[in-house]
């Protein structure tokens, strides 16, 4: 409470704030929601910003040339499974992340060190041509004759048509992310994807189209369930969003558990940094506010809800990265 009231006191000396300026109060002058970690349920791991091409609206910037989220190695990636084990967290999955997670030459060692301690993993992809490498097509197809069901890799498909998807990724990514979904299919791995909301059409029609598209590819993955086919709200940071208050949650009917950071954190490594980071969230990995601490232990305090992305797509959108 003294912390509080010693920002209050700062910000009423300082004059108005900017709209998510301060962790403590919105520009109004109420006070800004904060959630605490209820439990961490869902680790990610963001293997690195590079990827094989570049997206007109990428949230965390990734491209060809972007290193700034360097290579996680697999000894990175174990010391926080061994802190979950120390700790006795009660994770149940582990997420890969990138850029395109299969440019990181470990990622099958990693995702296999993760599946032998019997977790749950999501591996987010493009499922192009650095999936599709033969090296790691072995790799995929022996960990899912190993551990079957507890590999999902989610494919980026950000709408059901070619001239759609290739419009944010470019031509002939459509064609091309379908192959490597060919591919995963036959080999028998479970598939989810992730669409896009930015074209303006309902819901209830995305759904039917996603589903057409699944159907007539043989794809086992059921457009009407909000995991196996998730539809994100975009991330503009220049779109104008409320700040969330303490009171936003009983006007919307919302509880703080809801909320993406109550139960995830995120693993990076910056580029020229000695050690890996954990930060309280996915989307926001370049915004050195959300960077928590060096180990899980230290993760676990109250995150404060500043930043659009809180607003327009965990609080107001309801989107989850996980499943």
């Amino acid at each position: 409470m003294n912390r509080q009231i010693d920002s209050a006191l700062a910000r009423t000396l300082a004059g108005p704030l900017a709209k998510f300026a301060d962790p403590d109060w919105t520009a109004t002058g109420e006070p800004r929601a904060r959630v605490a970690l209820r439990a961490l349920e869902t680790l990610w791991f963001n293997t690195g910003t590079l990827c094989n091409i570049e997206c007109r609206h990428c949230y965390i910037l990734s491209s060809p040339t972007n290193d700034a989220l360097v290579y996680l190695t697999c000894p990175e990636v174990e010391s926080y499974l061994d802190e979950i084990a120390a700790l006795g967290l009660a994770t149940r999955e582990i997420g890969f992340t990138g850029g395109e997670p299969f440019m990181n030459p470990e990622i099958i060692a990693m995702t296999q060190a993760a599946l032998e301690r019997g977790f749950e993993v999501l591996i987010l992809t493009n499922a192009m041509r650095p999936m599709m490498r033969p090296r790691l097509r072995k790799g995929l197809a022996g960990l899912a004759a190993r551990f079957g069901g507890r590999l999902v890799l989610r494919v980026s498909l950000d709408h059901y048509t070619a001239r759609r998807h290739d419009a944010e990724r470019g031509p002939g990514g459509f064609e091309t992310t379908l192959e490597g979904m060919r591919w995963l299919r036959d080999a028998g791995l479970r598939l989810a994807v992730a669409g896009r909301t930015i074209w303006g059409e309902d819901e209830a029609a995305a759904r039917a189209g996603y589903g057409a598209l699944f159907a007539a590819e043989g794809f086992a993955i059921d457009a009407m369930n909000p995991v196996q086919c998730v539809l994100f709200p975009e991330m503009d940071e220049s779109a104008q969003v409320p700040e969330i208050t303490t009171a936003c949650w009983g006007l919307l009917g919302k509880s703080p558990d809801s909320v993406m950071c109550a139960s995830a954190r995120m693993v990076v490594k910056r580029r020229g940094a000695a050690r890996p980071a954990v930060l309280a969230c996915t989307l926001l990995a370049h915004d050195l506010r959300f960077e928590l601490g060096a180990t899980l232990a230290e993760t676990s305090g109250e995150v404060a809800l500043n930043h659009p992305h809180c607003a327009k797509f965990c609080v107001l959108g309801g989107a989850r990265c996980s499943g």
